[in-house]
């Protein structure tokens, strides 16, 4: 059942009553940054959304402190990413410094032309980013909204999945085809429905602390972000935007973190760099740091994601990036099969898709996570400067720049070409093309969807439904993205998924149709001659 936009009044405040009768399409549990970006996604396909969220407004402390230039694209698609970049600014250059304080590395930004038409790597303030998303969920009649309520039940079957919700003690029950868990680490759905968590072998004790540093203050510390890879307490400076300063600092064996998170606690270990006259306490609270994946992303008809699939240590900023890689390459997959685009087993086929893509994606980037973390967290004195050795030798002594999303893993298995190749699960550019209207990103001219993007011009080879033909002769672009792309990868044509992750490429004009009968047979399609 697909419902068109409008069918569904919203319910977005507390007490709103919900008809048990209503089926959904989706059933979404939890309402932080996960849940709001698939609630959006979802919405904007005309698909019957349900949210069930037990906190009555957006959490006003920061946690999130790092976006990156893949999820300004889905926040455009979303149409709030002018309004996300008020809270943003560019990350600073983020500089290692070893055992005797020398520089030992350096992580950048991607140089221009961006290749996602956005900033590459940013830091914001998450609350407003929240209230955002929100807000653009709030626009959109079928989705409802239902803030207080705790999800107490879960059950399926193969028709749909039911949901008991408890607000003030009276329980009202939902049904939907399908169900996502968006309620973070501690997953009440994860937990009834027994999806496991495998432990990748990383949990540390360290302090977080968010500060409002005044000018004073400001004077006093880096203008760059700082890893301090010192052995005797390694610790982390982030330059948030305007006076948002964050560390994270790592609690020694026999420390006491409750006691480290009190203000006394905190500003104890602050006291290196800044003092309660320098500034005001914004969050203070002491966290394990860990490394987990479910072993399941999907029991039937329900889906785990964000941090009910996964949780990270923070050293790249990337766990609720992650979380939205989860909802972005969900939400395309459900929309198609719920739509009826895609039966059968190749439906199947599609969801399982889901899990099999972002766990592999998850376990790899928490491996090089990881790595960054072992340069940061080395406690040994004479293995921390065997290190710093190292790192200068790599680089022949002069530290070079390494751009952050360098890090990021390409996708290695799921819906992708049976073709390998250098850009076959990688994301997709986005450049901006001169047009009428004036220069726009290729997503405003030609939305998403799946799209088969050419710069040299073709014949109408055969397609499937719903393809679009993307030609950049026609549609030039202003600084060669997409153009030098495909020369570093040597081909003409590639075939990109609806979340920007390119299926496979073509070098050739006969290696096209044989890409779209690929991507046409995973899907249980037909080819036509029109797109």
């Amino acid at each position: 059942m697909s419902a068109a936009p409008g069918s569904n009044r919203s319910a977005q405040h507390e007490g709103t009553s919900v008809n048990e009768q209503v089926l959904y399409d989706v059933a979404i549990v939890g309402y932080g940054p996960v849940g709001q970006v698939a609630a959006g996604l979802l919405g904007q396909q005309g698909l019957k959304i349900h949210v069930g969220e037990r906190l009555r407004g957006v959490y006003e402390i920061p946690r999130a402190i790092a976006l990156d230039h893949e999820i300004m694209r889905v926040f455009q698609q979303l149409g709030v990413a002018d309004e996300v970049e008020r809270f943003t600014e560019p990350f600073s250059n983020s500089e290692y410094f070893g055992v005797d304080g020398q520089l030992i590395r350096r992580m950048t930004m991607l140089p221009p032309p961006h290749p996602q038409g956005y900033t590459p790597s940013l830091v914001f303030t998450q609350p407003p980013v929240e209230r955002a998303l929100r807000a653009r969920v709030a626009q959109m009649s079928n989705v409802t909204v239902e803030l207080g309520v705790e999800m107490t039940r879960i059950t399926q079957d193969e028709h749909g999945v039911a949901l008991t919700l408890e607000r003030e003690g009276t329980t009202h029950q939902i049904r939907a085809r399908y169900a996502i868990a968006c309620d973070g680490g501690s997953s009440a759905v994860r937990t009834q429905l027994e999806m496991p968590l495998e432990d990748l072998d990383f949990d540390e004790p360290w302090l977080v602390a968010d500060v409002l540093v005044n000018e004073k203050g400001l004077a006093k510390l880096p203008r760059a972000s700082v890893q301090y890879c010192e052995p005797r307490r390694p610790c982390t400076l982030v330059l948030g935007p305007e006076n948002h300063r964050r560390w994270e600092i790592s609690l020694m064996p026999g420390e006491d973190p409750k006691k480290a998170a009190t203000e006394e606690g905190t500003w104890k270990l602050l006291s290196r760099w800044i003092g309660p006259e320098d500034g005001r306490l914004w969050r203070q609270a002491s966290y394990r740091f860990h490394a987990l994946v479910a072993a399941q992303w999907r029991r039937g008809r329900v889906f785990l994601a964000g941090d009910a699939a996964h949780m990270q240590p923070p050293f790249l900023g990337q766990g609720m990036c992650q979380g939205i890689r989860d909802a972005a390459n969900l939400s395309w997959k459900l929309a198609a099969v719920l739509a009826g685009e895609v039966r059968g087993d190749a439906a199947e086929a599609l969801l399982d898709s889901y899990g099999h893509e972002r766990k592999a994606h998850v376990r790899e980037l928490t491996s090089r996570i990881k790595g960054v973390g072992a340069v940061i967290c080395e406690r040994d004195e004479a293995t921390a400067r065997a290190r710093d050795a190292k790192l200068l030798a790599d680089c022949g002594g002069q530290v070079q720049d390494t751009p952050r999303q360098d890090i990021l893993p390409c996708l290695e298995e799921g819906l992708l070409s049976q073709r390998n190749g250098t850009a076959r699960g990688t994301l997709f550019p986005q450049p901006w093309l001169r047009t009428p209207q004036g220069d726009r990103r290729m997503d405003e001219v030609f939305g998403r969807g799946w799209r088969l993007v050419q710069v040299a011009g073709g014949s109408d080879e055969m397609g499937f439904a719903g393809l679009r033909r993307i030609d950049l002769v026609r549609a030039p672009e202003t600084e060669g993205v997409v153009a030098d792309w495909m020369s570093r990868h040597g081909c003409i044509a590639a075939l990109v998924r609806p979340d920007h992750y390119v299926f496979g490429v073509a070098e050739t004009q006969p290696a096209i149709a044989a890409l779209l009968d690929d991507a046409a047979t995973q899907l249980g399609l037909g080819l036509a001659c029109e797109a």
